[in-house]
C-alpha cells in the first residue's frame, strides 16, 4: 500500500508545519540513535520545545518513536497521523549506529527506465518533493557519493541547501581522472570532498585535486573497488553512507551487494531512449532475479520504491500479505 509523503488534510502552511515537524523528528532521530542504542533499552521519545528528542515512558500517548534494541527506531503515532509518512521514510536510515552503519541509493528515473537524456539532461525528470528527497538523505548521512559522470554533466555542489542539517563529505569518483578541478565540488569550501581514484593514476606527493583530498583506491582506467573505499569511509566513521548517482556508480555499488537499501523513485514521463538507471548484469534464470521487500511512498507527482536490499540478502524476509489491486492515487 502506498503512503503519502505529505498528508492529503494539510494545506499550504499548514503542510510545510506538518513537513518541517516531520523532519525535525527525523533529524532529532538520526542525531541520537548512536546514545539511545548504547542503553540496550526499549525507550520513547516525543519532540521537546527545543525540536530535540525528550524521553518519556513507554505507552506514553505523546510518544512518536520508539528505540528496540537491534531493529532502530519503530513509528508509535496513529496510521492517520499526518507526520507519519514522512518519519516513517526515513526511520531506517536514521536506526543506523557505529556498530550497525547503513548504505543507502538512490536514482530517479521515467517510467520506461531512463535517468537523463542521451544529452545527459535530467534537470528534472523526477519533481521538486524527489529533490527535496535527495537533501534530506545527505543530510542524515556522513557521506555522500557520486561518479564522474554527474559531476560532469551536473556540476553538483551536494549541499543541504534546502533542509536543515549538516552538509555531508562529498566522495567523487574518477578512476582515471578524467575530470577537470574547476567543478563545484573541487573549487568551493562549502564541505569536505574525496576525489577518488585507481591507485595507479596517483602520484607521489600529491595530496590534492583543487581543494579535495586525493583517495587512491584498489581498481583500474574501468571503475575502482567499490568494498575497498566503503572500507575508507568505515574507517573515517563514516556509518551513514548514500550514493546519489548516476546509474553507473549506483549500479556498481548493487552488483559488488554493499547497498543496504535503494529508492527508485519513478517519474510519470517516457523519454523512449536515454541513459539508463539500474545495470547489472543478468540473471541465467528469472527465479534467481532478487525480489527484495520493499515499501511504496507517494512522492508529490512521483511514485518511490524504499527497497530492503539488506532483508533481502538474508532471505529470511517474511512474505507480505497485499489486497490483488489497491489504488494508491
Amino acid at each position: 500500500m502506498g503512503h503519502p509523503i505529505t498528508a492529503s488534510t494539510a494545506h499550504g502552511d499548514d503542510r510545510r508545519s506538518v513537513s518541517d515537524e516531520a523532519w525535525a523528528i527525523v533529524h532529532a532521530a538520526a542525531g541520537a540513535a548512536d546514545e539511545v542504542a548504547e542503553s540496550g533499552q526499549v525507550a520513547a521519545f516525543t519532540l521537546g520545545a527545543d525540536r530535540q528528542l525528550r524521553a518519556v515512558p513507554l505507552g506514553d500517548r505523546t510518544a512518536i518513536v520508539e528505540w528496540r534494541p537491534g531493529a532502530g527506531w519503530e513509528m508509535v503515532v496513529a496510521a492517520d497521523d499526518p507526520r507519519r509518512a514522512i518519519v516513517d521514510l526515513y526511520l531506517p536510515v536514521c536506526s543506523a549506529v557505529a556498530a550497525r552503519p547503513i548504505t543507502i541509493a538512490h536514482v530517479g528515473q521515467s517510467l520506461d527506465g531512463f535517468i537523463a537524456m542521451q544529452s545527459g539532461e535530467s534537470h528534472w525528470i523526477t519533481g521538486d518533493e524527489n529533490i527535496l528527497h535527495m537533501h534530506r538523505l545527505r543530510a542524515l548521512c556522513d557521506a555522500v557519493i557520486v561518479g564522474a559522470g554527474t559531476v560532469a554533466a551536473d556540476n553538483p555542489q551536494l549541499t543541504t541547501r534546502l533542509v536543515p542539517g549538516p552538509s555531508p563529505l562529498r566522495v567523487v569518483i574518477d578512476p582515471a581522472r578524467r575530470l577537470d578541478a574547476d567543478h563545484r565540488v573541487f573549487t568551493d569550501a562549502a564541505v569536505d570532498t574525496l576525489y577518488v581514484c585507481a591507485r595507479t593514476f596517483t602520484v607521489p606527493d600529491e595530496h590534492h585535486f583543487g581543494r579535495a583530498l586525493i583517495l587512491g583506491v584498489d581498481g583500474d582506467a574501468d571503475g575502482i573497488d567499490a568494498a575497498d573505499l566503503m572500507r575508507h569511509l568505515r574507517a573515517r566513521g563514516c556509518r551513514r553512507v548514500f550514493v546519489e548517482g548516476g546509474g553507473v556508480t549506483v549500479s556498481m555499488f548493487l552488483e559488488a551487494n554493499l547497498l543496504d537499501r535503494l529508492h527508485i523513485t519513478i517519474a510519470a514521463v517516457l523519454l523512449g531512449d536515454g541513459r539508463p538507471a539500474i545495470r547489472f548484469p543478468p540473471r541465467v534464470a528469472l527465479r534467481d532475479s532478487p525480489r527484495p521487500p520493499y515499501r511504496v511512498f507517494r512522492m508529490g507527482g512521483d511514485i518511490l520504491f524504499d527497497c530492503d536490499l539488506a532483508t533481502s540478502a538474508a532471505g529470511d524476509a517474511p512474505a507480505e500479505e497485499m489486497p490483488a489491486v489497491t489504488r494508491i492515487i
